[in-house]
């Protein structure tokens, strides 16, 4: 061993969903919006000033936090910004988990939150769902350095419901709670409403999924205004420009498009169950999705084989070769020709 690997930091990487080359894929493995953004997106880039671009951008976020703290009835000083809610994300890791405590989340989850705690030495524990990839509020009533999990969860797309959350918050009052609700507008009801009476809460969204802006890379943070200067002083410590000035200004215009956002919103949901039913129908097993994506697994067909026919054929969907979940597929919802297509393959193979 050479003398100066003792001193390199080595992590397990977060593996993100493959970006293929290849032209005329249908694409439904990273849960991206199939439709473009918001109208009013284009055209206030388009009037963007240029000359802006030679300064920094404003490090407070300020049109970005204004245009969320109105959308959400929130005070300004309640809102925080950053390069996508992975960002905003690793920024909680770093203030509000440095205790000797462990971090909880579940076992099944988004893998970012292991990758973030190995790589800032942050102890943790991953806590098991049930058999029917389902939450339990009970496992998070015991000593902790803090909680997070995502809601809608990521790979299942199960929803935690309000009365939930508040067991796990009751039940946490000395500890940070983060709830990541990067898929919330595809189904269920936000722990937004819970900020003025849990001053420990955090609640975690991205503008990549309903808003259309992965691209982007837009994320923000809503907690108590204490909160809220612990997370900018980090910041600040760390890297004061992170919203790059065309990103605000994508933002702010996107976060004051209620009306295109619902409907783009509406759109998925309905493909969404159209697709469930039509899955179900060909002997796929899952279950209800509050998310923009599906989680399946057939009983006859192995999802590693499926995966590799339905890339074959040009349509890229996600597998996870990660215990108790490797025989699942999680498939994004596409418009409904991109749809049509995966369901149209799958009737061949299943049907035939």
């Amino acid at each position: 061993m050479k003398g100066w690997m003792k001193n390199i930091r080595q992590v397990t990487p977060y593996t993100p969903g493959e970006q293929p080359k290849r032209p005329g894929i249908i694409k439904l493995n990273t849960n991206e919006n199939p439709y473009p953004p918001s109208p009013k997106v284009d055209k206030a880039l388009k009037e963007m000033d240029v000359s802006m671009l030679r300064r920094y951008p404003d490090p407070t976020c300020q049109i970005l936090n204004d245009a969320l703290a109105h959308e959400y009835h929130l005070r300004p000083e309640q809102v925080f910004t950053g390069v996508g809610s992975d960002d905003v994300l690793a920024m909680c890791f770093m203030t509000f988990f440095d205790g000797e405590q462990p971090v909880l989340f579940p076992d099944i989850t988004y893998n970012f939150y292991e990758v973030w705690a190995e790589v800032l030495r942050i102890p943790y524990r991953k806590v098991p769902l049930d058999e029917h990839f389902c939450i339990q509020s009970r496992d998070y009533a015991v000593p902790n350095g803090g909680v997070i999990f995502a809601n809608p969860n990521a790979p299942t797309g199960q929803i935690l419901d309000l009365g939930t959350i508040r067991e796990i918050l009751d039940a946490n009052r000395d500890s940070i709670v983060i709830v990541d609700e990067a898929y919330i507008d595809f189904g269920g009801e936000s722990a937004l409403r819970f900020l003025d009476e849990y001053e420990n809460l955090v609640v975690i969204q991205t503008f990549s999924k309903s808003r259309s802006l992965a691209g982007m890379r837009i994320g923000a943070a809503f907690a108590s205004p204490e909160l809220i200067r612990y997370l900018t002083d980090v910041k600040y410590s760390i890297n004061s420009y992170t919203l790059n000035t065309a990103a605000l200004i994508a933002g702010a215009a996107s976060a004051r498009d209620r009306k295109y956002f619902q409907e783009t919103v509406g759109k998925i949901v309905r493909t969404r169950e159209r697709v469930s039913a039509r899955l179900r129908s060909l002997g796929f097993i899952f279950a209800d999705s509050s998310a923009n994506f599906l989680f399946v697994t057939h009983p006859e067909i192995p999802a590693v084989k499926l995966f590799e026919a339905l890339k074959e054929e040009g349509i890229y969907v996600r597998y996870f070769r990660q215990p108790r979940i490797d025989n699942y597929l999680r498939i994004t919802i596409g418009t409904d020709e991109e749809m049509d297509a995966l369901i149209r393959f799958l009737e061949g193979m299943i049907l035939l």
